[in-house]
């Protein structure tokens, strides 16, 4: 028989809509179920909670049809460890997985866990791929909205827009990633502004303020610079990325050519070569020169052929200065 602190914590979270905490009391309940002897009691327990959560995982929620395409879902499974980055910039993305981990000791404190977020940096630098590991590390979908198509489709109805996802970041929870965000947030007082991107500013201010829901909001920007200072006071956290430096680039590349690696790999060349290239692109090069290697049979190789994929980014790089 169930204890009663355990019925009234099992009342209270879903009254929370707490269903991580729900499950695990379920499952405490068949334990305890078990260890009395009502073995066909505490397997019947256990089937509800996997078949519930197997209908959680598999439930998707629509977009509304003129939104579909514009906010792409999907569940990532890109690891943390696939982040190559600086200690103190992952500490802080550590304290965001902590903080929405532990939100229900914080709610009882009156405190409520970080949860809108600014990532800001050049491209390729890692900003989509943390949206990614935060929502593969936190069970959560990943829900990127493309604002500068958002901003085309829509001109002079995008705030209504932006209405519809606030409400839906309400009712379904999850992350939602706004890429290309300096489409709408761009400073008000720029000389090219138009009065309806103004009014888009100013609604996109007004919904992030009155959201409490638990999802996270992350916007990501390529021109920090670009946006509103109002915006800045509007987000918990702002991580700014930057270019891998030289430690980065040799850390990313060990990561992603493992054993394609040989032990004389002329890594000096490599990292000379490697200077001014974001992580998206060394990630590119790298992958180009394990083709090569698989399409002539190789399992391992030198650096010649990853020295030449980035001569050719570099190359690239420097025809669209």
């Amino acid at each position: 028989m169930a204890t009663a602190e355990q019925i009234k914590a099992l009342i209270k979270s879903h009254f929370n809509d707490d269903k991580e905490r729900f499950y695990t009391i379920s499952l405490q309940l068949a334990a305890h179920e078990s260890k009395q002897g009502h073995n066909s009691i505490a397997k019947a327990i256990r089937d509800i909670v996997d078949k519930g959560r197997q209908q959680t995982k598999s439930k998707i929620i629509p977009f509304p049809g003129d939104l579909q395409g514009l906010v792409l879902t999907e569940e990532p499974e890109t690891p943390k460890s696939s982040l190559v980055m600086p200690a103190a910039l992952e500490k802080r993305i550590d304290r965001i997985i902590h903080e929405y981990r532990q939100k229900n000791k914080l709610k009882s404190h009156g405190l409520k866990h970080r949860r809108k977020i600014l990532l800001a940096g050049p491209p390729g630098t890692g900003k989509t791929m943390t949206a990614r590991v935060l929502s593969q590390a936190l069970g959560l979908k990943l829900h990127t909205i493309q604002v500068d198509r958002l901003v085309t489709k829509f001109m002079g109805e995008t705030s209504a827009k932006l209405r519809q996802i606030f409400d839906l970041i309400k009712q379904v929870h999850g992350i939602y990633l706004f890429d290309e965000f300096d489409a709408i947030g761009a400073e008000r007082t720029m000389d090219n502004d138009v009065g309806e991107m103004r009014r888009v500013l100013n609604a996109f201010l007004q919904f992030i303020e009155q959201d409490h829901s638990d999802s996270l909001i992350i916007a990501a920007t390529n021109n920090p610079k670009l946006l509103d200072h109002a915006l800045f006071r509007r987000f918990e956290d702002v991580l700014n990325y930057n270019l891998p430096d030289e430690r980065e680039r040799r850390s990313l590349i060990e990561n992603i050519m493992g054993t394609f690696l040989n032990a004389r790999f002329a890594w000096n060349n490599v990292i000379k070569l490697s200077r001014g290239l974001s992580h998206s692109e060394i990630d590119y090069a790298c992958r180009d020169a394990i083709k090569v290697m698989i399409l002539s049979g190789k399992t391992t190789g030198n650096a010649s052929l990853l020295i030449q994929a980035l001569k050719e980014r570099q190359n690239s790089y420097s025809e669209t200065k």
